[in-house]
């Protein structure tokens, strides 16, 4: 991914601003929306589009106890780059790196019996006990093992390979379906089946360092689910986990992103005049266009098309026809700002701009995929660096 630091010097075609006392702050919020538990910070898919390791430097930094990924590669990334403490990750797939994994001190999730036996014959190559967390399938469906005989079988066997010096359990986890729907019955019977799979590794000798079941919106929203730990992903770059649940601000946070471009062209058309592929926008009269340098290829959705909302000159725009891969279109109603103007796709709001739960809306999706989304032609540029006081 594409960094650069603040101040530039020279205008950027497009730039995604990172601002990295928000994202401080935010995990300050969520520390206190969780003050029993210990909370990881989730950097999967580059820190949801804002920057992996300059996002975990800042978690940690603002009192992150553990960083989460999905891949071992992005787990061991963090550790290439130096980040210390607690590392996990979740999505594992046949013949993964687990002895680098190991070697780097990163915990695993292990959800069946293939990757237990995977994960222990690389402790025996790596002579050294893997850190281990049972993932327990308790109704999402995905990922985890199920409940029964799979999940007697899986804590029998980690407890044995346990006993042999191959790995320790260090933690018991499970994810929510729906907790971003309160009041959903799924919530209820999710956590009385965690309890119920916890509780029997436990009382079959299982001692974990760490239980866990509490994403974002169970984070804000469900303290009987905080356990030993809370994993904050979405909230943590300060978007709610769901527009239902509340606003950002509603929780103490703020948007750490702000997305922008500078206008290649401004120009004037007549009325009549199709804009964009298919001419899907026809303009209503005499008018001015704006060329916004950012498409597709960006990761600005498609389905936005005649929808996307776009700040430029103190006024909301909307994008005018197709998307395209590199670019799109709004009209300016008959304004005329200077080319390399300022166009704020999304950002926190301060100044009138649209949010990622806007485009969200625009795109028919949801804000995690409007910021994770953004392409690497985008530089992350970051802001307020230093720690705060």
């Amino acid at each position: 991914m594409s960094e650069r630091t603040a101040p530039r010097t020279a205008p950027l075609r497009a730039r995604a601003e990172i601002d990295l006392a928000a994202l401080r702050a935010n995990v300050r919020a969520l520390r206190a929306h969780a003050p029993g538990a210990a909370l990881m910070a989730v950097v999967k898919s580059e820190a949801y589009g804002h920057g992996a390791v300059p996002c975990a430097r800042a978690a940690v930094a603002a009192g992150a106890d553990w960083l989460g990924t999905a891949t071992p590669e992005e787990a061991l990334a963090l550790r290439a780059a130096g980040l210390p403490g607690r590392v996990m990750c979740w999505l594992w797939t046949p013949g993964g790196p687990w002895r680098e994994a190991i070697e780097a001190d990163v915990d695993v999730s292990v959800s069946g019996m293939w990757a237990l036996a995977e994960v222990t014959e690389a402790a025996r190559r790596a002579d050294r006990p893997a850190r281990v967390q049972l993932k327990a399938d308790t109704g999402l469906g995905r990922g985890g093992c199920q409940p029964g005989e799979d999940w007697a079988e899986l804590v029998r066997e980690a407890l044995r390979a346990e006993a042999e010096g191959l790995l320790r359990i260090t933690g018991l986890w499970s994810h929510f379906a729906c907790a971003d729907e309160p009041g959903h019955p799924s919530i209820a019977a999710q956590l009385g089946r965690f309890r119920e799979m916890v509780a029997y590794a436990e009382e079959r000798g299982a001692r974990p360092e760490v239980r866990h079941i509490a994403n974002s919106p169970a984070t804000l929203t469900l303290p009987e689910s905080h356990f030993d730990l809370v994993r904050t992903g979405i909230a943590t770059y300060g978007i709610s986990p769901s527009p239902e649940l509340g606003t950002p601000a509603d929780f103490g946070l703020r948007p750490v992103m702000t997305l922008s471009a500078s206008l290649a062209l401004v120009k004037h058309v007549p009325g009549g005049h199709g804009v964009s592929y298919g001419h899907r926008y026809v303009t209503p009269g005499a008018t001015t266009l704006g060329l916004v340098p950012l498409g597709y290829a960006d990761g600005i959705p498609r389905h936005a098309s005649s929808a996307g909302p776009v700040l430029v000159e103190g006024k909301w725009r909307t994008i005018a026809g197709r998307v395209a891969m590199d670019q799109f279109v709004v009209d300016l109603g008959g304004d005329e700002p200077a080319p390399g103007a300022e166009a704020v796709l999304f950002g926190p709001g301060d100044r009138g701009e649209p949010t990622a739960e806007d485009w969200a809306q625009a795109a028919g999706t949801i804000a995690y995929e409007i910021v994770t989304r953004i392409g690497t032609r985008v530089p992350r540029v970051y802001v307020n660096e230093e720690q705060d006081g």
